[in-house]
């Protein structure tokens, strides 16, 4: 996962949470959008994607 790839999902999951807690999104869909902002977060700082797998896809510049 790139360094981009990262970013975008960090600023993603702050963006969902700043909505979430502002009550902007509510109900199920509030807690849904939260625990998907958790995994981003999650994949983010592990640099893992598992979904990326089964699609042969990389973000990372790195050539392997």
């Amino acid at each position: 996962m790139g360094t981009i790839d990262k970013a975008i999902r960090i600023l993603f999951a702050v963006a969902i949470a700043v909505l979430f807690f502002l009550k902007v999104i509510t109900g199920t869909l509030g807690i849904v959008l939260v625990v998907l902002a958790v995994v981003f977060v999650l994949t983010s700082l592990i640099s893992f994607c598992p979904l990326y797998l089964p699609f042969a896809i990389n973000t990372d510049q790195k050539k392997y």
